[in-house]
């Protein structure tokens, strides 16, 4: 079963053309390792939140950029043996430090729950974070469905949503501080993909004026603490040369 390994980091806005040289010098190993693909995008339209939001999840310094990524693995244990190895593979350690503060990137393993459509034409993604109570999970799965229909009629090309499984607690960060995750709440990581952000924007205004009414206190999880954002694809192993 498809499984990914879902990440978010604060990147110096004037390093973006450092990043996108790293992540293509990475691909490769990771590809090594067993990878089926890698995707980073970079924020576009990262609003600030009143409860919680991207760039407090990766306490976002004043020049910093916000970047939603992930990696594809054919399952979990390909992707459990690559990081196994890579903490004392000699190709990792080699490689240049990266263009950012690693010890403030969130990152976990999430299986998919719910996908729907496909990202061939993807020209601008929606991240989203979340926590979900964990017996929630179905209803959580059913209302995604329900939410792909108003996403689809709006122009949208695809949509992933991911449960987390092996989420690590670290020592500066975490998808658990990130969104204020309480007991017995699950990380959960997801995108929404588009052909280009004018759609995306189209589609959000007409969402907003459609469910301007709805109560936010009868879906499965506390929307206050969801944060979301509008990321450009800058690097798609697909399509790399």
């Amino acid at each position: 079963m498809t499984y990914f390994t879902g990440a978010v980091a604060a990147v110096p806005t004037a390093n973006k053309a450092a990043y996108q040289q790293h992540v293509a010098a990475v691909w490769p190993l990771f590809q090594t390792y067993g990878a089926s693909r890698m995707v980073e995008s970079w924020g576009a339209d990262v609003p600030k939140g009143k409860v919680t939001d991207f760039q407090g999840a990766v306490q976002a310094k004043e020049g910093e950029s916000i970047v939603f990524s992930w990696i594809e693995w054919p399952d979990r244990a390909t992707a459990d043996a690559a990081f196994q190895k890579m903490q004392s593979d000699p190709a990792m350690a080699s490689m240049p430090a990266m263009p950012f503060d690693g010890s403030r990137m969130v990152f976990g393993g999430f299986a998919p729950i719910y996908e729907a459509g496909d990202d061939g034409a993807a020209g601008y993604y929606q991240g989203f974070l979340l926590a979900v109570p964990e017996g929630n999970k179905a209803t959580y799965v059913k209302m995604a469905g329900e939410g792909w229909e108003h996403f689809r009629k709006g122009g949208c090309s695809g949509m992933v949503e991911c449960w987390g499984e092996d989420v690590p607690h670290g020592k500066v960060t975490d998808f658990y501080r990130a969104t204020k995750a309480e007991d017995g709440e699950v990380p959960v990581f997801s995108w929404t993909i588009w052909p280009d952000r004018a759609t995306c924007d189209a589609a959000s205004r007409a969402m907003e004026a459609e469910m301007g009414d709805m109560d936010i206190s009868t879906m499965p999880f506390d929307g206050m603490r969801m944060m979301w954002g509008g990321f450009d694809p800058i690097f798609d192993s697909r399509t790399a040369a």
